[in-house]
This record gives C-alpha cells, structure tokens and sequence, in this order.
C-alpha cells in the first residue's frame, strides 16, 4: 500500500497495490501487520456500511471523549468527496478541513486518527460506503458540525438544490458552538 500524507498530522490518504487482468481486479484491501507498519497501531472493532444516493450528504460527524473514533473509510461503489476535519483542540490545524474523493475506480481508503469530524456527500447516483473503527458507536457520545458552517469554508463540490440532510445533520451546531461547549 502507498500512504500519502496530507496537510493534517495523522489524516492519511491509503491507496492499496491493485491487481487488474480481463477477468477483473484483486486487492488487499487491509492489512493489520501493514497498517500496523504504515500508518499507526489500532485495532479495529467494528465495520459499518451505508448507501446512499446522488447529494445525501452525511456529516459532520464524531463521537466525545471518552468514546471517539478512528475510522479507516472506502467507497465500494460509487464516488464520494469525503471531508474530515481537525476538531482536536489542541492541534496547530485546529478547525482546518481535508477533502479526499474516495471511489470505486481510484480505490482510496482514508484513515481518520480520533479527534475529527467527518462526513461525506455522494457524487455518483449512489454509493457504497464502508469503514472500520477502533470503537464502539455510543448513541449518547455522538455529536456533529453544520456541514456548512462557515467558519469551515467547505466547498461540497454539489448543488446547494441537490443536497439531501437528514433531520439530525440539519440541527448540528457550529464549530463556534463546540468550542463554546468545549464538547470536542
């Protein structure tokens, strides 16, 4: 696997060795001894996955102590702009943001260290997503940042018309509110 780092400590960009003939494609999609190597030492606890179609933007989500997540995300189907950002309050990238396109022909995966808010808008006319995180979702722990506070500056790269929310994302706070509440 090839690990590219980006502007943000720990946010990393994964693209795994893949392995194409007429029959199709075959690769590793996560290796513990690898990523281990790589990237960080983390054990995974729990995969989720979801599908969705064109302009369902989930996000921005994360969990508080002491149940924060790492994920390591991929797209199985379909594209997606995956966006995570810096909420560790302590960091020098505090309240910066990343914008990774994850999809099934570039086969990316993102890793997300703890300590950042996540969420992603589908491109295609639907998508397969599927991560892997090093602990248990805590519904009571779990808590988020208006995708579009502007105070993150997040270009979604889709149709303000198109964008569909659950009722929950429409009710985030800002990063200004966390802050204020010192949740993150």
């Amino acid at each position: 696997m090839n690990i590219i780092k980006t502007e943000i400590e720990g946010l990393v960009i994964i693209e795994p060795k893949v392995f194409d003939d007429e029959r199709g494609y075959f690769f590793e999609s996560f290796s513990q001894r690898e990523f281990e190597e790589k990237v960080c030492k983390t054990t995974f606890v729990q995969d989720n996955e979801s599908k969705s179609k064109y302009g369902v933007l989930r996000g921005l989500h994360f969990q508080k102590p002491p149940y924060e997540q790492a994920k390591l995300v991929r797209v199985v189907k379909g594209k997606v702009l995956d966006i995570t950002v810096d909420i560790r309050k302590n960091s020098p990238t505090f309240g910066k943001h990343i914008a990774v396109e994850l999809s099934e022909k570039n086969k990316r995966q993102l890793f997300i260290p703890r300590g950042f808010a996540h969420g992603f808008v589908v491109l295609s006319d639907e998508a397969i997503f599927q991560y892997k995180c090093d602990n248990y979702y805590a519904p009571d722990h779990e808590a988020g940042i208006l995708w579009n506070d502007p105070a993150l500056g997040i270009d979604w790269q889709t149709p303000l018309k198109d964008i569909i929310l659950s009722e929950k994302d429409k009710k985030n706070g800002t990063l200004m509110t966390l802050i204020e509440q010192d949740l993150h």
